[in-house]
């Protein structure tokens, strides 16, 4: 099986819009919704939840009240001013060091799993998916997000996917880092601004550092066709195949708005746009 990771520098450039649409295309194939802060795929695609569990990235320090004698170390050797006055723990606060633990004289306090988030695995109109919510301000998305991969490859397998569409995340955290290691190709979504030429050559320096063969998508290329055509330039330069350009399209907004993938909600310059990006990345899986 191979997987489609697309992803972009910056949130807003139409990632999601993209990955939708071309889940629609490569059905039947397994879906990822990788974007674990803000996922969004299941607003387009609509699917069943099936399985469901919490995730723990982390620990929390958990204080027993029967044991503390309230002498106060924990409280010295906390660099994050997770413990009151009262010695009680902020959950907020607390980064899960565990330094706590090691100079409380009475072990007291005790390290525990943080449920930090939820996977899911559900059926979509385009097949399995695999996707997952973080809760807000958690840590360790990396971890939720290779989760959530692994659990896709394991529906592909089981439902005889050939292809994964994986909706990555925005940046080049650890999240990205995560998203695109090991896949058949990236697919990054840019837009022709400055900040979006810039935030492309950081997301494609990621990509080859973890030798991961990326492509460019650029959308709404004709509202500033010069700013386009350098980012066209970069490409050649740095030898990134562009795939196509998606021009602004109305469409796309009402798509979003009734819920619908692009390429089911019209026929669209937009739309064919995206199906013309298919078949090169297509063309490119069979080469």
């Amino acid at each position: 099986m191979k997987e489609i990771v697309v992803i972009s520098g910056k949130g807003g450039t139409g990632k999601t819009t993209v990955a939708a649409s071309l889940a629609v295309l490569a059905a039947p194939c397994a879906v990822a919704d990788a974007d674990v802060d803000a996922p969004d795929m299941h607003l387009l695609l609509h699917p069943r939840v099936l399985e469901q569990g919490a995730f723990s990235g982390g620990s929390l320090a958990v204080r027993d009240p029967a044991l503390c004698t309230h002498c106060g170390r924990c409280r010295e050797v906390c660099r994050f001013d997770a413990i009151g006055e009262g010695d009680e723990i902020s959950a907020l606060e607390c980064e899960g060091c565990g330094a706590c633990t090691l100079v409380c004289p009475q072990h007291a306090i005790t390290m525990q799993d943080r449920v930090s988030g939820r996977w899911i695995v559900s059926q979509s109109p385009c097949g399995p998916m695999a996707h997952a919510r973080l809760v807000p301000g958690s840590q360790n998305s990396g971890k939720l997000v290779t989760l959530v991969r692994r659990k896709a490859r394991e529906l592909a397998k089981e439902h005889n996917a050939s292809v994964i569409i994986t909706d990555g995340p925005p940046g080049i955290g650890c999240a990205v880092i995560a998203a695109v290691g090991g896949a058949a190709t990236a697919v990054v979504v840019t837009e022709p601004t400055v900040s979006g030429l810039h935030d492309l050559e950081r997301v494609l320096r990621v990509c080859k550092h973890f030798s991961v063969p990326a492509a460019v998508c650029v959308n709404k290329s004709d509202l500033n066709p010069a700013m386009a055509d350098s980012i066209r330039g970069y490409c050649k330069q740095h030898e990134v195949p562009v795939l196509g350009d998606i021009p602004y399209d109305p469409e796309v907004a009402a798509a979003i708005r009734a819920g619908t993938p692009l390429v089911q909600y019209g026929s669209g310059p937009a739309a064919l746009a995206v199906r013309d990006l298919w078949e090169q990345i297509r063309a490119g899986l069979r080469a």
